[in-house]
């Protein structure tokens, strides 16, 4: 018999050799989950924005927060609009 993955609370059991040697692809058992992540959106084929660090007032952050989620694009269009105002 097959030693079971959990425990009665659903804790997962630490894994050995034998427990991976078992284990399938995602593919094999799950092949309409793994079929709907692909379908989801993938890199970018021409990145628009490139990954910085900035330091920002708490103050600023904590407005854009307040506003409610994709806070950070509000930034990236305020700053945007700052830019084209400037030309």
């Amino acid at each position: 018999m097959a030693k079971r993955l959990t425990d009665r609370r659903g804790d997962v059991r630490p894994l050995a050799k034998s427990d991976f040697r078992k284990m399938k692809p995602a593919r094999e058992t799950m092949p309409d989950v793994v079929a709907r992540y692909r379908r989801t959106r993938g890199p970018q084929k021409a990145p628009t924005k490139v990954s910085t660090t900035i330091r920002l007032d708490a103050k600023v952050i904590d407005y854009f927060k307040a506003k409610g989620p994709r806070w950070q694009s509000r930034i990236n269009d305020a700053l945007k609009a700052v830019v084209d105002s400037a030309k």
